[in-house]
């Protein structure tokens, strides 16, 4: 009986593991593996709607308090209510004659911190997936010898045993990699709904010509 247990055992896990890149390979990217449709970069239309950009505005940069600005707000852990008055409160504290200017380069800088930080989140995913793929490989040619090895009139039942036992600990850790890489797919989407507002934001309190 337990020899059939463990025989059982070693199918299941087997096909688990093949099930747990079932989407990835259903993509047209391998190395994706999020129901999020990916999109390795943004446009600055798809998160602004105010008026066009002035070249200037790529020197934000150069402007300590711009800059300063942009890495908090785009600071998840920061409320985005909060962070949107962090904004309000910036434009206020402005020269007139200064508040267009900057303020577009407040704009420009939360869009080129924040999709940068998306690209990287989505290049870690890929290296992540590629990881999984690369660990599910293994654990599907462990789960095949433990099957070839139960089936045999003379097995070692300890040695099954074993191996039982330790693929049941990766695979475990394996599962968890898999409900951790859920948690990660959601990431670039929250990047991008965070950088929306923001740069909502800037437009509304940016002065009207």
């Amino acid at each position: 009986m337990r020899r059939a247990l463990t025989g059982i055992c070693a199918a299941m896990l087997l096909s688990f593991l093949q099930a747990g890149l079932s989407q990835a390979a259903q993509s047209t990217d391998p190395d994706w593996p999020c129901v999020q449709r990916k999109v390795p970069e943004l446009s600055l239309g798809q998160i602004w709607n105010g008026p066009e950009l002035p070249a200037t505005a790529s020197d934000w940069s150069k402007d300590n308090d711009v800059e300063a600005l942009v890495q908090e707000l785009a600071q998840r852990r920061i409320p985005v209510a909060d962070a949107q008055q962090s904004i309000r409160d910036f434009a206020r504290g402005l020269k007139p004659e200064d508040a267009g200017s900057r303020l577009t380069m407040l704009a420009q800088g939360l869009f080129d911190h924040m999709n940068a930080e998306r690209s990287q989140v989505i290049s870690g995913i890929g290296r992540y997936a590629r990881g999984q793929a690369d660990i599910a490989a293994r654990l599907r040619k462990e789960a095949s010898a433990l099957g070839d090895l139960q089936a045999k009139p003379d097995t070692d039942i300890a040695k099954v045993q074993e191996m039982t036992d330790r693929l049941n600990w990766e695979t475990r850790i394996f599962e968890e990699r898999v409900q951790s890489l859920t948690f990660v797919c959601e990431v670039p989407t929250l990047i991008e709904q965070r950088l929306y507002a923001l740069a909502k934001t800037v437009a509304e309190v940016l002065p009207k010509k």
